[in-house]
Parts: structure tokens; C-alpha cells; sequence
């Protein structure tokens, strides 16, 4: 629900509140796209009809329209096109990530699948993710990320002279969840049916445990839009013109 970006989230769902004008959501599709992934499962819950109204009305969004309102007809004069297919499953008002998944299982036809967070960015290199993932024979691959700190970091000596300063520098060399993962269909069988089923737990937990998980490190651009703070700075790269995660073409 984005509690912590509760000034845009009491009135639509995290991944679509809007960097540059257009749905975080759309931005992590077309990441994906770029890389020739167009079959998309959106997994939704928390005011899943702005989602459903967003794709179904997509072409209108984007494109040039006149609407004659003596004879309600209403006439396209250009689309923006994606090469997309896109199901919309409800899966849950308060459905945890485990539960999500499992009900999308029909949908993934017992394939190898990719997945990932509907509120984070990255440069990620898709392709060589997913070899990275086959190479591994394991059944799920992590994208492993290092976050920035939040402030800048200060080297003090002695003398309470700075004798460094570090913007936003990686936290504790610590490598996390970045999201970004590569799936084989046996992952489902770790999920349980329950809707309260938290992927990051025991799933992953029992997938490491196994000897499952792999890890594939990306020290690249990463960022998580948590705060209305991260918004606001993912916003400023995009009209910079210098978003590391926009690699496809206009």
C-alpha cells in the first residue's frame, strides 16, 4: 500500500505513482521490453481498477483525440503503441508477495519466469542476468544490489577536520535484494497456497537452504521509490535526461 509514500498512495497504488508523467510501473515494463519481454502479469490488490483502467485506456493517454460532443464520436488522430500483453490479476486486498505469486501460477505455464517489484528501477542488464542464472543451474537468481546511503558520509580525524566527504556512499558494503529475479517454475513448489505467504521468507529461505539461490551482483544503478523523497529524485534524473534505467529508445 506505500504507507511511506502515503502523500501520492491514499489515492492510487505505489506502482503508479508517476516519474516524468508516466507510472513507475511503465517504467519497469519497459525496462523489460527493451530487453524483448512483452508478456506481462501485473499481480494487484490495493486499488487494483486504477491499474486496470490505466492499461485498458492506454492508447487514449498517450495519443492526439478529438471528441465531437454533439455526436459523441471521438476520433484518434495518433497512438502510442507498445508491444505488450498484459494480465491484470486481482490477487488480494491484503495478499502477502508469496500468496501474490503462487496465484499467478496458471498464468506462467510451468516456464521459466521472471519477477520482480513494482516500485524499483534499476540499469540492470537483463540478458546477462538471465545467463548468469543459467550458468548457475540453480532454481532462483537474486539481482544482489549495494544501496546508497541516505547522507553523506563524513571522514573525521583527531582534530574534528573532515577529511573526506562521500555522497550518498554504499551502505556497509552490505549487498541486498534488488528484486530482478529469474524464476524456474519449480520456485511455485516452495510457496504454500496460503495468502499470507511472505516470498522472502520462508521460500527464499528454504531455496537457500537447498543450496538454490543464486546471487547474481549488480553494481550498477539501483533505486527503490519508498518516500516521497525517492520520487522526487528518480523525477529530477528523468527530466535530466540522465535516468541510468532508461536504455530503450524514444
Amino acid at each position: 500500500m506505500g504507507s511511506r509514500l502515503s502523500e501520492e498512495t491514499t489515492l492510487k497504488p505505489k506502482p503508479m505513482v508517476e516519474i516524468g508523467g508516466y507510472p513507475i510501473l511503465w517504467h519497469i515494463m519497459k525496462i523489460y521490453s527493451h530487453y524483448g519481454f512483452n508478456d506481462f502479469v501485473v499481480l494487484t490488490g490495493y486499488k487494483s481498477h486504477i491499474i486496470k483502467d490505466y492499461f485498458v485506456n492506454y492508447y487514449q493517454q498517450y495519443s492526439d483525440i478529438t471528441v465531437n460532443m454533439v455526436t459523441n464520436e471521438v476520433t484518434i488522430h495518433k497512438t502510442r503503441q507498445e508491444p505488450w500483453n498484459v494480465t491484470m490479476l486481482y490477487t488480494g486486498q491484503n495478499t502477502m508477495t508469496g500468496g501474490r505469486i503462487k496465484k499467478a501460477k496458471k498464468y506462467i505455464n510451468n516456464e521459466p519466469f521472471l519477477l520482480t517489484y513494482g516500485d524499483g528501477v534499476s540499469d540492470v542488464n537483463l540478458t546477462k542476468l538471465i545467463k548468469s542464472h543459467q550458468d548457475s543451474g540453480k532454481l532462483i537468481t537474486i539481482t544482489a544490489v549495494k544501496p546508497s546511503g541516505r547522507f553523506g558520509a563524513l571522514a573525521i580525524d583527531h582534530t574534528d577536520t573532515i577529511t573526506s566527504f562521500t555522497e550518498k556512499p554504499k551502505v556497509d558494503g552490505a549487498w541486498i535484494n534488488g528484486g530482478f529475479f529469474v524464476c524456474q517454475p519449480e520456485v511455485l513448489d516452495y510457496i504454500t497456497d496460503s495468502e499470507d505467504e511472505i516470498f522472502e521468507q520462508a521460500p527464499l529461505e528454504k531455496l537457500a537452504a537447498s543450496g538454490q539461490l543464486h546471487a547474481y551482483k549488480h553494481e550498477g544503478f539501483w533505486q527503490p521509490m519508498d518516500t516521497l523523497r525517492d520520487k522526487i529524485q528518480l523525477t529530477d534524473l528523468w527530466y535530466s535526461g540522465k535516468a541510468p534505467w532508461k536504455q530503450w529508445k524514444d
